[in-house]
């Protein structure tokens, strides 16, 4: 059963698994020249072989930091403080004195 298993693992993260991968982009690639596929497809493709390449070292991150000591749990976390809204309207300058736009939007008689 072992040896089933590790056969497995050597299929899916083999030399096989990145020849397969590398045809995948490859004709992805070709489709999308050729105006045959989106870019959504070509990116689904790429991002379906860094899952399956990356899928134990994204394992391990997750667990490990669940099981690290620093994991806060939810529950722990104390509440953000309370913020007062502000009331007054920040202060706004006048234009300069030399502004050619200054007028620009007063109709004269």
């Amino acid at each position: 059963m072992v040896a089933a298993v590790s056969w497995l693992q050597f299929a899916f993260l083999g030399t096989i698994a990145t020849t397969v991968a590398i045809i995948a982009v490859s004709a992805v690639g070709f489709m999308m020249l050729a105006g045959r596929a989106s870019v959504r497809h070509g990116a689904g493709v790429i991002v379906g072989s860094f899952m399956l390449f990356g899928a134990s070292s994204i394992v391990a991150g997750i667990q490990s930091s669940v099981a690290s000591p620093d994991f806060v749990s939810v529950s722990n976390v104390p509440p953000p403080p309370a913020t007062t809204p502000q009331t007054t309207a920040p202060a706004v300058s006048p234009p300069p004195a030399d502004d050619p736009y200054a007028a620009a939007s007063v109709i004269l008689p």
